[in-house]
């Protein structure tokens, strides 16, 4: 049960709506939850923003153009690690798939691919990259259950309203023995903490939850998804950094938020508490 004692930190909507959201630490699971938590009909009014950078393909100043080079890479490096799971039928589901780039990596290399992205412009463009295989969220709901031999949520978890729900519904549709990855913010960060209510991964209210090593490990244990390994997302430090100093101060002050990054990530080298982590669990 979550109290008034449980209150972590006091954080302001920087993007949409200038609201002020409480977050609330579940001692029993370690996660933060947004409160209050927006109805699942007012949710995509604060997706309303032209800064909502992983639902276009927009490239208007160096930012984005860096954040889309960035993306290159990194979708190089997600797909490398599936094709490093054993599997026979390469089935792969990625929910919040945003514009698609991840699928169309995926999909040239041979993998039978299903996204979920609740986002119509952002499906629309998914859609003209890897055919009609992608998906609103309540499509969720019609899959068969054993699918999939692996799906993704790279930056997802921490948007989905019915958080056990979701999981329990993750969980049926996986494979016996597949694998399950999920990217998420970490409030253990040095630049979580630095940033204290100014950290731009929290993101209120699309953020409704925010994660911990320890309750992504304790969450997932209750459905048998095991954490198999770890793997630090480094860039995450110096973007978030970015932001963060945008809201703080009212410009990105680049010189100042890559120091701050480069200390997270050297901090966690020995912690493992870097910005944001990629989490590997297997069906058991």
């Amino acid at each position: 049960m979550v109290s008034e004692n449980d209150i972590h930190v006091k954080v302001k909507d920087h993007s949409v709506s200038g609201e002020v959201f409480t977050l609330k630490k579940d001692p029993k699971f370690d996660y933060l939850i947004t409160t209050p938590q927006p109805s699942l009909e007012e949710l995509p009014n604060y997706y309303k923003s032209e800064d909502y950078i992983s639902h276009t393909n927009s490239k208007r100043n160096i930012f984005e153009t860096v954040y889309h080079l960035v993306r290159r890479v990194s979708i190089s490096k997600k797909v490398k690690l599936i094709n490093n799971q054993n599997t026979e039928t390469k089935t792969l589901l990625d929910i919040g798939c945003g514009t698609g780039d991840f699928l169309q990596a995926a999909k040239k290399q041979n993998w039978n691919v299903v996204g979920i992205e609740p986002n119509t412009s952002a499906r629309d463009i998914a859609k003209s990259k890897v055919g009609q295989e992608v998906y609103n969220t309540g499509h969720l709901l019609s899959l068969e259950p054993n699918t999939f031999d692996v799906i993704t949520l790279w930056h997802v978890l921490e948007h989905l309203p019915k958080l056990d729900e979701h999981i329990q519904l993750i969980k049926s549709l996986l494979k016996d023995n597949g694998t399950l990855v999920i990217a998420v913010p970490n409030y253990n960060s040095f630049d979580a903490c630095h940033y204290k209510n100014f950290w731009a991964a929290y993101d209120v209210p699309r953020h409704l939850w925010h994660f911990s090593r320890k309750s992504i490990q304790t969450l997932f244990e209750t459905v048998q998804l095991n954490v198999e390994n770890e793997l630090p997302m480094k860039f995450d430090s110096y973007y978030v950094s970015l932001l963060s100093e945008k809201y703080k101060s009212g410009f990105m002050n680049p010189v100042k938020a890559f120091w701050v990054g480069l200390k997270s990530n050297l901090k966690a080298k020995r912690s493992k508490e870097y910005s944001s982590i990629i989490y590997i669990l297997k069906n058991q």
